[in-house]
């Protein structure tokens, strides 16, 4: 229905096609988490067949969805952010793209998100230790883009329309992964290990945040598949998301000192979005009013694009 509607001469139908387009990734981007914590069906291969549809959806398709649920696993057990491909050297050696990335994400374009979501399918390509998911890769890469040309093809505005509609995906997404942690960041490989440091249960929910987008108004939640509650949800993984809500208010109550409150964190999402960068540092959240402030947040911890 997003399709139809952003064919549509009225700005007003292609306009609603967008935002409904935007919201089936988002929620199918969700979907692929829930899959990943076996949490959709009881059957572990009916997970599996779920994460894999909805990661057509999402757009993250170019890894399979074994190698996304390992690594976001990974994250739980580790207790920390932990990523394939490191951003950060790669923009540090290249001035002109660097710069450009400063410029796009000033101006509130998700470059790093785009750049996270392009190595996925280019490093197979040119790294010989990415060979092996060389196949998938090219694969889903012909096959996407011969849809994108059928659907320009009937329609040019849709398929620019698209283009807009996943951007505002990559921010969704991207808002509500900056500020679930103040965790430590690895660049490792798949299957390298990182050292735990102390990182217990305690470290693991106080540097936990839960990001709902409203707490007067639990549906609105729903948005985003209850991903906000993210204390709840570290706190016990296996929990499907329907069930988060009621478990935060058993663990939590309905203000724990993790719970930020979403106008702050739009607040510190655009005045750090330059530091957000580079920064090794996630920043540090106070308290009272205001506490989001020194929040700098997270680039490059999508669980769709760590691998």
């Amino acid at each position: 229905m997003g399709f139809v509607l952003m064919a549509q001469s009225s700005w007003l139908l292609a306009a609603a096609g967008v935002v409904l387009t935007v919201h089936a990734m988002v929620i199918a981007a969700y979907l692929v988490h829930e899959a990943a914590h076996y949490t959709l069906f009881a059957a572990p291969a009916h997970n599996h067949f779920a994460g894999d549809a909805m990661s057509w959806i999402a757009g993250s398709a170019y890894a399979s969805f074994e190698r996304i649920r390992h690594m976001h696993l990974r994250h739980h057990r580790d207790r920390a952010d932990v990523t394939c491909f490191d951003y950060k050297s790669f923009l540090r050696r290249r001035p002109a793209l660097r710069r450009l990335t400063y410029a796009l994400e000033w101006m509130h374009i998700p470059a790093i998100e785009m750049l996270m979501h392009a190595q996925v399918i280019l490093r197979p390509f040119m790294e010989r230790s990415q060979r092996l998911h060389l196949p998938r890769a090219a694969l889903v890469l012909v096959l996407r883009v011969a849809l994108f040309v059928a659907l320009a093809w009937l329609s040019v505005q849709a398929a620019l329309l698209y283009l807009l509609a996943y951007a505002l995906l990559l921010v969704v997404l991207n808002f509500f992964d900056a500020f679930h942690h103040t965790f430590d960041q690895y660049f490792v490989d798949a299957l390298e290990q990182v050292p735990m440091n102390g990182r217990d249960r305690h470290y693991e929910q106080a540097n936990t945040y839960s990001n709902v987008v409203s707490v007067r108004h639990p549906w609105l939640n729903l948005l985003t598949l209850n991903f906000g509650y993210h204390n709840a949800h570290h706190e016990r993984a296996a929990t499907p998301w329907y069930a988060l809500p009621a478990l935060n208010r058993e663990l939590f109550g309905n203000a724990p000192r993790e719970l930020l409150p979403f106008v702050e964190l739009i607040r510190t999402h655009h005045r750090n979005r330059l530091k957000r960068v580079l920064d090794d540092d996630y920043g540090s959240v106070g308290s009272g009013k205001g506490r989001a402030d020194g929040f700098i947040g997270a680039h490059g911890v999508s669980f769709l694009t760590v691998v």
